[in-house]
């Protein structure tokens, strides 16, 4: 009797643990399908334009980088987008005097806590992690970022279409001014420093470069690919050949 409940125990706790490694593996998937709901904006490919990705750059540095780091990258690292290193030096680099830093933030934790109640997140790879089956991170920040409103039932007195009850607040408002949401659409009232069409822009210049900041060589790594291709393509016309020289007096 003691084995067979010792076993039973056994067994439960077998089961727990299964279902535990479960939920664990799938919770992902179930925040994705979440947020698959959410008609996402295209976001305008800046992939290889270099003025637009150094205007994200600014964008990013002025008014990203005073909350979140980008500690996978470091400011020489700009030099891939055009950007000379007196020109970083000059324009992009205020919390540290090195070109081969990491670009990180210079708020502190306790700082950033007692701001927001969390610890606002690295933004190195946002453009990869947002991705989901709605579209592409770059939609999915496109989007967001063009998706902020007023809302005084928030700490912050912001809110976001994508993000319900998002903790950060709209950086970009003296951009693109004050929203209000009428039912499910989004009204400007009080104008900001750019037109919707500049601000979109600028948007999508920011975007840009958070997408080439998630893969500096990704431009690289396709154009080394396309070469494998068609390198590929010559040597099979090649072996081709000289597979039917070869086999053609038995065929």
């Amino acid at each position: 009797m003691q084995a067979s409940a010792g076993q039973g125990d056994f067994e439960m706790k077998t089961t727990m643990f299964k279902k535990l490694l479960i939920s664990v593996l799938f919770a992902p998937l179930v925040v994705l399908a979440s947020g698959a709901e959410v008609k996402l904006d295209h976001a305008p490919d800046r992939s290889n334009d270099q003025a637009a990705l150094q205007n994200g750059a600014k964008i990013f540095v002025n008014y990203c980088l005073n909350c979140h780091s980008a500690s996978f990258v470091r400011y020489n690292r700009l030099t891939d987008i055009g950007l000379t290193e007196e020109q970083i030096k000059s324009n992009l680099m205020f919390t540290t005097d090195k070109i081969g830093e990491l670009m990180t933030t210079g708020m502190s934790r306790n700082e950033a806590k007692q701001a927001f109640g969390v610890w606002p997140p690295d933004l190195s790879l946002v453009a990869r992690a947002r991705a989901s089956e709605a579209g592409s991170g770059a939609d999915w920040l496109y989007t967001y970022l063009r998706g902020f409103y007023r809302d005084d039932t928030r700490p912050t007195g912001w809110n976001n279409t994508v993000f319900p009850n998002v903790g950060m607040p709209h950086v970009l408002y003296e951009l693109q001014g004050e929203q209000s949401l009428d039912g499910h659409a989004l009204k400007l009232g009080k104008t900001g420093k750019l037109s919707k069409e500049e601000y979109d822009s600028a948007v999508a210049d920011l975007v840009g470069y958070l997408v080439w900041m998630a893969e500096p060589v990704a431009q690289t790594r396709k154009r080394l690919g396309i070469g494998v291709l068609i390198f590929l393509g010559i040597f099979f016309v090649v072996a081709y050949a000289l597979k039917r020289e070869y086999w053609k007096d038995i065929h």
